[in-house]
């Protein structure tokens, strides 16, 4: 993948985790912030970590950004912007009344929309990891565990407006079935999404740092 490739790439899916927190979150700014802080630290070496076309404007007009590169950026930032409301609209349907979920403590969360959420933020963890605590551009900064750890927040506090105790990690989905709060079938799907995740995750790092 050639290096702009990689910057719109980068700049998609930050947007994306950004208006997916809005979307469940309602525009907290506390953690409005974090997810933008985490996005930052994990795309900042590789596009800038604009995830706001109003920001990539800014950037060109001061020289920043490249003039060329400014409407991809943009078109980047509402794709991710766009899939964002519609993974939202996803999760909005498959949040039931009644009917135990992978992971839902009895809450009645539809199991397709607990699995998609496991991806997700199972994805957007590993992704930060590799891209804060394992990348030469990145190698020796004091932030990784803030960010690492800010991606489990906002997943865990806002991104499902709490309404799903996600695992978004096997050790911790195997812990759920141990201590009985979730039915073992549930765990087992869990963890292999997880790890599906995981894989995922990589497979996007090295698209965007192909040259670690």
């Amino acid at each position: 993948m050639n290096e702009k490739l990689k910057k719109y790439l980068v700049e998609l899916i930050g947007t994306f985790f950004l208006v997916l927190t809005v979307a469940h979150l309602g525009g907290d700014p506390m953690m409005l912030g974090f997810i933008l802080m985490v996005m930052v630290y994990a795309g900042g070496h590789i596009s800038g970590g604009h995830y706001n076309p109003a920001v990539s404007l800014a950037a060109c007009a001061r020289g920043a950004l490249s003039k060329a590169e400014l409407i991809p950026y943009m078109v980047s930032q509402f794709a991710g912007a766009i899939l964002a409301v519609l993974t939202s609209f996803v999760f909005a349907r498959h949040f039931q009344d009644e009917g135990p979920g992978p992971m839902d403590g009895g809450q009645g969360v539809n199991i397709f929309s607990g699995l998609t959420a496991e991806f997700l933020f199972t994805f957007a963890l590993c992704y930060v990891v590799l891209q804060v605590a394992t990348t030469k551009k990145t190698q020796g900064n004091s932030y990784y565990g803030i960010a690492i750890g800010l991606t489990l927040s906002v997943a865990a506090a806002c991104s499902l407006g709490g309404q799903f105790p996600g695992a978004y990690n096997p050790a911790v989905a195997l812990s759920y079935g141990l201590l009985d709060k979730v039915q073992w079938v549930n765990v087992f799907m869990t963890i292999i999404v997880n790890f599906v995740a995981g894989a995922f995750a990589f497979g996007i790092f090295k698209l965007t740092s192909s040259e670690e």
